[in-house]
């Protein structure tokens, strides 16, 4: 039995694998395979939530028209999706830039809430601090069950904000929520496959929201 920390990555590698070439071969295929399951994953899954994303990027456009900011968040590998939505939006490669900020960003505050509260509000205190009717709420969660996220969605939807989930497997607590308007579901149970799905996700969106938002609406 593998017993390398990678193991889980490649279970085909012997510890005392000696023959390079046919190692070479077998992380080869290995990559082939991966890529192959993650190309097909993320077709399936624009496949299934374009019309989701497309109502969605259609009220998103009308809240950045009418002055509203896009706020994401996430936890671990999902918080990174956070940050780069984020960029996208405000610093785009075409298009007009939007405003949107990230509730991952600042450590002191982040760190703050930790300690003082719990970890459990870190974005829905931000929410409170920063957000208004009119506004736009992106979270990330693979699992769907992130409770800070949740939370941070409940009190969105109490305060008016346009609220969009991203989350794996079979949604979750997310997709049960009735604080999620849109929950966009990439139905695997492979973390690196999930994010690859929801980075398209993203991608679909902002280009629906670029499509839909009126001149001059800007950061």
């Amino acid at each position: 039995m593998n017993t390398e920390p990678t193991g889980f990555l490649y279970p085909f590698i012997e510890s005392e694998e000696r023959d390079a070439s046919s190692l070479v071969a077998d992380l080869a295929g290995s990559a082939r395979a991966k890529m192959a399951d993650s190309v097909a994953l993320r077709t399936a899954t624009l496949e299934s939530c374009g019309g989701l994303v497309q109502r969605a990027a259609a009220e998103m456009a009308d809240r950045f028209g009418a002055g509203g900011r896009l706020f994401a968040f996430g936890n671990g590998g999902s918080s990174t999706d956070a940050d780069g939505t984020v960029e996208l939006f405000r610093c785009p490669p075409s298009g007009r830039p939007l405003p949107a900020m990230s509730l991952v960003d600042d450590r002191a505050v982040l760190t703050a809430l930790a300690n003082d509260i719990g970890f459990d509000v870190v974005f829905a205190r931000q929410i409170i601090a920063y957000a208004q009717a009119g506004d736009v709420a992106i979270g990330f969660s693979t699992s769907g069950d992130s409770v800070n996220v949740i939370r941070a969605f409940e009190e969105a939807s109490r305060r008016g904000l346009l609220t969009i989930g991203l989350c794996g497997y079979e949604g979750g607590a997310m997709a049960d929520s009735d604080a999620i308007e849109y929950c966009l579901v990439v139905r695997s149970d492979s973390v690196h496959r999930i994010q690859e799905a929801q980075d398209a996700l993203v991608l679909q969106l902002w280009s629906a929201v670029q499509d839909h938002v009126p001149e001059g609406s800007q950061s």
